[in-house]
């Protein structure tokens, strides 16, 4: 993997030379076959003949593209490319026809013994010259058709990367205001005990102490298990019934074989936070709210359902439902989902549908 990196990003210089030569050895072998099938200049001098023309085109290609970098002329604009281009195009095509006709010459002249018109022979450019300029506009697209790909290869990883960041950056921002807006409801709930019941105060801030520990420690990481969310909800379920004592039951229903799937920290404890605040809270005999874990097929649900009514709550949920929804776009890229609806005319239900991860 790391050297196909290193070959889509061109820093690997032995696959440029591979390219290469592999691109004029195999351009040059009909010529090599013409050679040895039209001349008698025996192998040694066909085989010479070979790799002269393969240096030519080597040679050649590989000044235009001395020239490209130094001037950074993959960088330009496509105007100023066409116009950079279309010069060092009859240039290089001119170079190629004078290199291989000053070779002929010399084969011509002391291989074969022949008498011949320097100039003649320099200055002979039908058909090479088509030849040549076939050939090197095909090195030069190919060339900048690739510089053009690698370009957009690092305009998208880059672009990727800031995405990433910023990503990120939004991530630990919603974090930020999870943890102090958890700890104001926690506390407002214990304050309620100090005066009507200081054991059960001192035991509430204990249950704090672990939770805050515990959400603590989970802070760094992207995702914890279904196991680990839930032990957390229970932890926070047990602080709420210091204070509601028998208004608050809970029920989780949970399939052990999905206990290591993976869930965002805090986000069925906001679920279950929410349905205390604006349905348990709101009853005085309070009621029972059932946490439910289904398996789909690439996704699995929870639903937490609450007595109440969505048209008393939904105007005031506060910023952690907000928070919830946002956390879930950044991290799964709306591949997850997030619903609050009545279930029927006292059922409120919060429904959470999670793609697979960490089983």
């Amino acid at each position: 993997m790391k050297r196909l990196r290193q070959i889509i990003r061109g820093d690997f210089e032995l696959d440029y030379w591979t390219c290469q030569l592999l691109g004029w050895g195999t351009v040059s072998l009909y010529w090599l076959y013409a050679v040895m099938t039209q001349c008698d200049y025996g192998l040694f001098f066909s085989l010479l003949n070979y790799v002269l023309d393969v240096g030519i085109g080597l040679g050649l290609t590989h000044l235009y593209r001395s020239y490209a970098k130094a001037t950074k002329l993959n960088k330009k604009d496509l105007g100023t490319l066409f116009v950079r281009v279309l010069p060092a195009l009859f240039l290089l095509s001119v170079a190629f026809v004078i290199f291989a006709n000053l070779k002929w010459y010399l084969y011509r002249v002391y291989l074969n013994g022949e008498t011949v018109d320097f100039w003649n022979i320099l200055f002979h450019w039908d058909p090479i010259l088509i030849t040549a300029l076939r050939l090197i506009a095909i090195w030069i697209l190919a060339y900048h058709l690739y510089h053009y790909h690698r370009y957009r290869l690092e305009t998208i990883e880059q672009n990727a990367a800031l995405q990433l960041i910023a990503k990120q950056a939004q991530l630990d921002n919603l974090s930020t205001q999870l943890n102090p807006h958890f700890l104001f409801n926690s506390l407002n709930s214990i304050k309620s005990l100090v005066i009507e019941n200081p054991a059960m105060a001192r035991r509430a801030v204990d249950l704090l102490s672990d939770i805050l520990r515990t959400s603590l420690y989970q802070k760094e990481m992207a995702l914890i298990s279904l196991k680990e969310e839930l032990s957390l909800v229970k932890d926070y379920v047990a602080l709420e019934k210091i204070r509601f004592e028998e208004r608050l039951d809970i029920r989780i229903l949970m399939k052990e074989e999905l206990a290591h799937y993976k869930v965002l920290p805090l986000s069925i404890q906001l679920l279950v936070e929410n349905a205390i605040k604006h349905g348990i809270d709101k009853r005085v005999e309070g009621g029972e709210i059932l946490i439910e874990v289904r398996d789909l097929s690439n996704n699995f649900e929870i639903y937490v359902e609450n007595p109440g009514h969505l048209d008393k709550i939904s105007s005031s949920s506060g910023i952690g439902l907000e928070n919830l929804a946002k956390r879930l776009e950044l991290h799964y890229n709306g591949q997850a989902d997030f619903r609050l609806e009545n279930k029927d005319l006292d059922r409120v239900r919060a429904t959470l549908i999670i793609p697979k991860e960490g089983k």
